[in-house]
C-alpha cells in the first residue's frame, strides 16, 4: 500500500479517471455499434456526426489510439454512405 499522501490522491484520482474513460469508451462503442446496425440513410446521416464527434474526443484524451479513431471515422463513413 502507498505510505504518501500525494501516492494516495493519485491513486484516488486515476481510479476516478479510469471509470470515467471506461464509461466514456463503452458509451462510443455502443454508439458505433448502433450506427453500423441501421440501415435507414437520413437517420445514419443524422447520427454519424455525433458518433464521429466521440471519437475524436476518445482520440484527443488518449483513451484510443489516433490512428483507431481515423480508421473508424472512415470505416463509418464509408458505411453511411454505401446507404
Amino acid at each position: 500500500m502507498a505510505n504518501h499522501k500525494s501516492a494516495l490522491k493519485r491513486i484516488r484520482s486515476s481510479e476516478r479517471k479510469r471509470v470515467l474513460n471506461r464509461y466514456q469508451h463503452k458509451t462510443a462503442r455502443n454508439a458505433v455499434k448502433k450506427l453500423r446496425e441501421l440501415t435507414d440513410a437520413k437517420e445514419a446521416q443524422k447520427m454519424l456526426p455525433s458518433v464521429i464527434s466521440m471519437i475524436d474526443k476518445l482520440a484527443k484524451k488518449n483513451i484510443i489510439h489516433s490512428n483507431k479513431a481515423g480508421n473508424l471515422k472512415s470505416q463509418l463513413t464509408k458505411h453511411v454512405a454505401a446507404l
